[in-house]
């Protein structure tokens, strides 16, 4: 379990917005700690306003081991050319480290579709692998691209090295994993809250999927797994429930391993209800202590 393409991310990473709001010399010193703590990998978004790859620079020439993925990096916040030229300078500068994970995200107007677009950005990175004059890496760039629906999921398999799933259910993951096969890396990011009271715990897991329920692509992909357009829109016990998992460490555990079972290769772990400017390492250590193998910190 974790490798992609012969790396060894751990059965667990974690996943965070953190960065996006913090200084340089802060982001710096929690990598560090989380490195030190024997996490393996270490997952960022683009969104806010921090760019993707410089991010995934800055914590790869911050640390010695930990393997950093763009999840993801949006196609539209960069040309192929120039996605394709980082891939290479980042897996010559830090061999075996960085995985680049391309995503679609929202989009970047009207009667676009993401297939295609995805498509055909793949056709662009491809067409540079013989036509750039950068030199060639230490290592093998590595891809793998956000994946949900059964033909993106197909396409992660067919022209990357796997799929990331985000804000899913365990049912989604165990059907993907059917689609991708076998061999193919399929990670699933997991939102996790500390809080074993019902009522807080739903009114804050429905303020952080607020946006992700509204979504026309999220949506669509709640409606294949069989949620009501009614749960939905209402933030439903049950829907609120499968995509957060809340409680005691105990419990959160349990969950993550059960994508696991269903046939994740890799559990990158969101900590949400942390306010903003603030740090989830508190429960970064907790968590290192429940889900990372003992003994080691590499």
């Amino acid at each position: 379990m974790g490798g992609i393409d012969g790396l060894d991310l751990g059965t667990f990473g974690l996943y965070t917005f953190d960065f996006e709001v913090q200084s340089a010399v802060r982001i710096r010193e929690s990598v560090q700690e989380l490195e030190e703590q024997g996490w393996r990998a270490l997952w960022v978004p683009e969104t806010l306003g921090r760019e993707a790859v410089s991010l995934a620079g800055y914590l790869l020439a911050s640390t010695e081991r930990m393997h950093v993925i763009n999840g993801i990096a949006r196609i539209w916040s960069r040309g192929a050319v120039y996605a394709y030229g980082a891939g290479l300078l980042l897996a010559d500068a830090y061999p075996d480290r960085h995985v680049l994970g391309l995503g679609f995200s929202d989009g970047n107007g009207p009667g676009i579709k993401p297939l295609a677009a995805m498509a055909a950005y793949l056709d662009e990175l491809d067409a540079h692998e013989t036509a750039t004059p950068n030199p060639a890496p230490k290592a093998p760039v590595r891809r793998i691209l956000a994946a949900y629906g059964p033909k993106m999921l197909e396409l992660a398999r067919d022209r990357s090295a796997g799929a990331q799933t985000y804000h899913v259910n365990v049912a989604h993951t165990e059907q993907a994993r059917k689609i991708l096969g076998p061999e193919a890396f399929l990670a699933v990011e997991h939102p996790v809250l500390f809080e074993s009271d019902p009522g807080k715990a739903r009114a804050i897991a429905r303020e952080h999927l607020l946006r992700y329920l509204n979504s026309r692509y999220n949506r669509a992909k709640f409606l294949r797994l069989g949620y009501s357009e009614e749960e939905i829109t209402g933030a439903s016990d049950r829907i609120v429930d499968d995509l957060v998992f809340w409680g005691d460490l105990d419990t959160i555990v349990e969950k993550l391993h059960a994508h696991v079972e269903a046939g994740a290769d890799h559990v990158t772990v969101q900590v949400i209800g942390i306010a903003t400017g603030e740090s989830a390492m508190p429960y970064w250590r907790m968590l290192g202590e429940a889900l990372l193998p003992r003994g080691t910190n590499a």
